[in-house]
């Protein structure tokens, strides 16, 4: 008997990707569609529907076959109910019943979560945390998402609200975070924060041709993928603008291993393959920010699935061993 595909759904503000995954976690086909989000609730949905509906109709048979379909939508969320409450990047959705709704139209199981418990599942099954017990995972973009997997199984905690680990503050007196807390990591080390930190020492003073030519001369538009490509090329301005990062990152991660000891740490996102470059000065630092004598011995790896991180996390949620 042939072993069944996975369907996995990534609901962002802008778009929906769909994509179809053998029983070993390979993307065999993925597609994306508009996403209507500041639309009615029926409009949203109808880009999911059409998102699945691509999918299906480019992978003939599948439909006989399929056993769930496993969503990543924005929070805030109830994954135990398959509700989206009120996600700010999809005003379309109030307490809407996604998971039943995909249940009547498709007429299988659908299991809906955040995009980072979700991938950080997919990096336990098949992905960089494989054969680990318990993984962290992290994703660090324009924010930091964190997923927690123990046993084989997302940890959500009570209420599901749980691994929130991007709002962490290791800096009461710090920047100023969009969840109104300060000096949270996601304030000090994601995309904007790197950038701001960059556009802050040239303003000062710090000489960089890399980064500002990279930006168009414009100091405005520098992203933290102006400084990534500044520091790949020895721009020491760039290179020293990263170090403060990975040290901040270092510190955070001293406070998991103290909180959880997981076996392993997947990092992934842009700014979390930015970074890898630099896991060794990360793991170099843990000793000090870490009251586990054995902190060196948790491996520090980037996440296996890259871009397709949301499709892939969709689709381990309808993993039969998840």
């Amino acid at each position: 008997m042939a072993k069944p595909k996975l369907l996995g759904v990534d609901i962002g503000g802008s778009k929906v990707a769909a994509g179809l995954l053998s029983a070993d976690g390979t993307v065999l086909f993925k597609t994306r569609v508009p996403m209507v989000a500041n639309g009615t609730a029926p409009e949203g949905f109808a880009a999911v529907r059409s998102a699945i509906d691509e999918v299906l109709k480019a992978n003939p048979g599948t439909r006989d076959g399929l056993t769930g379909i496993g969503i990543c939508s924005p929070g805030p969320l109830d994954p135990r109910t398959g509700v989206v409450i009120n996600p700010p990047n999809v005003p379309c959705w109030r307490n809407f019943a996604l998971a039943e709704e995909v249940k009547r139209e498709f007429g299988v199981t659908a299991r809906v979560d955040n995009d980072a418990n979700a991938a950080a599942l997919a990096e336990a099954i098949w992905g960089a945390g494989r054969g680990f017990r318990n993984i962290f995972y992290a994703t660090i973009g324009t924010g930091i998402g964190t997923g927690i997997v123990f046993d084989g199984r997302i940890y959500h905690g009570r209420t599901g609200s749980a691994a929130e680990g991007g709002h962490l503050s290791i800096d009461y007196r710090g920047p100023a975070c969009a969840c109104g807390k300060r000096g949270c990591i996601e304030a000090l080390c994601s995309g904007p924060a790197i950038a701001e930190r960059a556009r802050a020492r040239l303003q000062e003073g710090g000489r960089s041709g890399a980064i500002v030519q990279l930006a168009g001369g414009n100091l405005d538009q520098i992203s933290a993928e102006h400084v990534g490509k500044a520091f790949r090329a020895g721009d020491p301005l760039a290179a020293e603008i990263l170090e403060e990062t990975a040290d901040l990152l270092a510190i955070w991660l001293g406070n998991v291993i103290d909180l959880l000891e997981p076996d392993v740490m997947v990092i992934g996102g842009g700014v979390g393959e930015l970074v890898g470059a630099l896991f060794g000065r990360i793991r170099g630092q843990l000793p000090k920010w870490s009251i586990n004598q054995r902190c060196g011995e948790i491996p520090l790896v980037t996440a296996s699935y890259g871009a397709d991180a949301g499709i892939a996390g969709a689709a381990a949620l309808c993993n039969l061993e998840s």
